[in-house]
């Protein structure tokens, strides 16, 4: 018998991007997108790097775009 699993958007987690205070080099962005995402840090910076250097300076525009719109984590 098959089991039927429900992935709804209403039963999946929702993902917070929150800057990082703790994995953070420059803003804390490649920490807490890694964080959310169940990731090394290092392989989010690296992805970056990679687009800056071969993607005409794509990640850069994309780290600077989520140092603006993501916010900083809170702590409790």
């Amino acid at each position: 018998m098959e089991q039927h699993t429900d992935t709804t958007p209403a039963h999946r987690p929702v993902v917070r991007l929150t800057r990082s205070r703790d994995e953070r080099m420059i803003a804390g962005v490649c920490g807490g997108a890694a964080r959310a995402y169940g990731l090394d840090p290092a392989l989010v910076r690296l992805v970056l790097v990679l687009l800056t250097v071969f993607g005409a300076g794509a990640g850069a525009i994309a780290y600077v775009a989520a140092w603006i719109l993501m916010p900083e984590e809170h702590t409790s």
